[in-house]
């Protein structure tokens, strides 16, 4: 198969961009003009000086050495004639004239160039006595050097400097005309060929999406598969997916795969201070775009400009809007030539212009999703080509270990395990790196250095316990996969659970289970210490977001129904909702805070049952905790099932102290207390 041309579809340029193979910095014309310039003013001097290209310099002869010559008869004469000829130049309103000729300096000597100052006021006979006595022909002429000299030795010089000095630095004169007067400008910038390697064989994981943009890529190379059944091209494509899903890379893939120019260019580039610079850039771009139809533009990250009019504080002139209209009526309006396709990325979808979705704009919307196992594997592979694999590494069971992991999170996987394999020593990367670089990832790193106090760590590793002990006694928990005692991220604890498989979507039975063995820590760690720490306000605000989230939007509460009470209000759009008031009265607020109140406490109620029950078992894993300071569900589950561990792991370097006899549970039947916080990370923060 040949290779592709590297050198750019438009310019023909090779890649370094200056034709030639050297510096492509280096002004090579410059430098020419230099030497020719100096070169000019060299041969400007030998001519005004009188010289010839054989002759050189006219040398200065005196009078008598002149009269010397004609005596002894050392004139060069003409080959024709056999007479020597002199000129006699003179200046009007000068006194003084010169005699010019060429002699020779020896009676068989090379010829040379002279010149003899005289005074025709005092030497009237001279001409006569040249003519009739020695037989020369003298020429008259009149020599008026004011203008010549002026010329060759001012305006000529300083010409060559000038245009020497332009060359050199045409370039900053060209951006110093500009400057002033090119914030209307595109900034979009033309992608090379040469430069992009991406394409659709480095994406993976998002199958459905790259079908997708394959499409555009297609029809810009075979265009007549399509229009024979009389489809059209879309004019927009809108890529919508969270971050580090890999919308830009697929962007990448794009202009590397098409055959056409690519233009590449930030949300945030159209504005800046002064007014009406965005709109200007929208024109000039699209401009630039049919110039060179058909051609691609990528906008990555559109919400920064494409954001919903009249949202905000405020009004009067938005700078913000007035761009948004210029590419509103670009991209479909009167004035609307074929040939030019938007790609854009954006994670805020919610945020976007009505406007700007609608079919005629944005007519495909092509949303990238986070990948499933089968994806996340794809993509592990692509990346594990650049690192050195240890043979026993499997990357389906690293897939299935990494649930909910974007594109770019499985990249620093990969990237963090070849460094935790470089600090070690190790010449490949094992499974141990692996299953390190995912917590890491997505837990934070291990702050072995944290200095906590014993009791902190007792109280931690009752913490702990209590979570992992309930995590396993519920049925519709996520498997426990680890339990630490060790500060990770910003906690001074952490129990770690891992799905099965990709989740989707939450039953109600899971979500009141994990509310159950989110409120065990608490109890857990009351149970010993017979007081209150802010060990789980990590805890309590999961809880109540949960709850709250299966009372208002999942319709998971019998008293309240099948309703949505208000909007979701992860992301505020600044003066979106301001002036407005809630969507339900006061005794609805009153019924929905009952209710989380009553999942909280029920939950509380649940996990307390179970960690009275078996509280010898909870005292085994807090102990282990306190001694092996890591555990993992396997552990845990011998724990509950035999007493001990058949496998325990290496102990800690250094004595750990043993916790006391925990006095026993003293704590009324139906006391409970109201907790908070949704689904995800669990443990003591810090």
């Amino acid at each position: 198969m040949a290779q592709p041309d590297p050198r750019s579809p438009k310019t023909n340029r090779p890649p370094n961009g200056n034709g030639n193979g050297g510096d492509p910095n280096f002004n090579w014309r410059g430098l020419v003009l230099f030497a020719i310039a100096i070169a000019m003013l060299g041969g400007a001097y030998v001519f005004h000086n009188g010289g010839g290209p054989m002759m050189g310099v006219a040398k200065d002869l005196p009078y008598p050495d002149f009269v010397r010559t004609l005596e002894e008869d050392r004139l060069v004469k003409d080959e024709k004639t056999g007479v020597a000829s002199l000129d006699l130049v003179s200046e009007p309103g000068s006194a003084t004239d010169f005699v010019t000729g060429v002699r020779r300096e020896k009676e068989n000597g090379a010829p040379e160039k002279f010149k003899t100052q005289v005074n025709l006021q005092y030497q009237p006979h001279l001409q006569w006595m040249l003519e009739e006595k020695y037989k020369i022909k003298v020429t008259p002429k009149t020599d008026s050097t004011f203008l010549a000299s002026a010329l060759l030795n001012i305006f000529l010089p300083l010409g060559l400097i000038l245009m020497v000095f332009y060359f050199f630095f045409r370039q900053q004169i060209r951006m110093a005309g500009k400057g002033a007067m090119s914030f209307g400008k595109s900034k979009a910038r033309m992608l090379a060929r040469d430069k992009n390697k991406i394409t659709f064989k480095d994406v993976a994981g998002v199958q459905e999406a790259k079908e997708e943009v394959q499409e555009i890529v297609e029809f810009l190379s075979d265009p007549k598969k399509f229009q024979k059944l009389g489809g059209r091209i879309p004019k927009g494509v809108l890529m919508i997916g969270a971050p580090g899903t890999g919308k830009t890379l697929l962007a990448r893939a794009i202009a590397g795969e098409a055959d056409v120019p690519f233009f590449s260019i930030s949300g945030s580039d159209f504005v800046e201070m002064f007014v009406g610079v965005g709109a200007s850039r929208v024109r000039d771009m699209f401009e630039q775009g049919k110039k060179s139809a058909p051609c691609l533009i990528f906008i990555d990250e559109i919400d920064a400009v494409g954001r919903h009019r009249g949202h905000g504080m405020g009004g009067g002139h938005d700078e913000r809007e007035q761009t948004l209209n210029a590419l509103l009526v670009e991209m479909d309006g009167f004035d609307t030539q074929e040939g030019v396709i938007i790609i854009a990325a954006t994670n805020r979808a919610d945020v976007l212009d009505p406007a700007l979705l609608r079919p005629g704009r944005f007519d495909r919307q092509v949303t990238v999703s986070l990948p499933d196992v089968k994806g996340r594997e794809e993509i592990l592979r692509v990346h594990a080509k650049k690192v050195k694999l240890a043979e026993n590494v499997d990357l389906s069971i690293v897939a299935r270990g990494t649930p909910g992991f974007s594109g770019a999170e499985l990249a620093n996987v990969i990237n963090e395990a070849a460094l935790i394999a470089a600090r070690r020593g190790l010449k490949a990367i094992t499974n141990e790196e692996f299953e390190e670089a995912r917590d890491k990832v997505r837990w934070g790193r291990e702050r072995r250095s944290l200095a906590m106090s014993e009791k902190e760590k007792v109280s931690t590793a009752w913490h702990e316990a209590g979570h992992a002990l309930v995590s396993v006694l519920l049925e519709h928990t996520d498997p426990l996969h680890k339990v630490t005692i060790i500060p990770r991220g910003g906690a001074l604890g952490v129990t770690m659970s891992l799905p099965v498989g990709d989740q989707y979507s939450l039953g109600k039975k899971e979500a009141l289970d994990r509310l159950a063995m989110t409120a065990a820590g608490r109890i857990a760690e009351e149970l010993y210490t017979h007081d209150l720490s802010t060990g789980a306000g990590m805890d309590i605000k999961q809880m109540t977001r949960l709850a709250r989230k299966m009372v208002c939007e999942w319709g998971m509460s019998e008293k309240m129904g099948m309703v949505e009470y208000g909007k979701n209000d992860d992301y505020v759009f600044l003066g979106s909702n301001l002036g407005q008031g809630r969507e339900y009265s006061e005794a609805t607020a009153q019924m929905i805070d009952t209710e989380v109140r009553k999942l909280c406490d029920d939950a509380y109620a649940r996990a307390l049952k179970l960690i009275t029950d078996h509280r010898e078992r909870l005292e085994i894993i807090a102990k282990a905790l306190l001694e092996f300071e890591t555990l993992d569900g396997k552990q845990i589950k011998d724990i509950l099932e035999t007493g001990g561990m058949q496998t325990p792991p290496p102990p800690v370097a250094g004595k750990r102290p043993r916790p006391t006899e925990p006095p026993p549970l003293v704590r009324p039947e139906g006391t409970t207390i109201a907790p908070d916080f949704p689904p995800g990370l669990t443990g003591a923060p810090a």
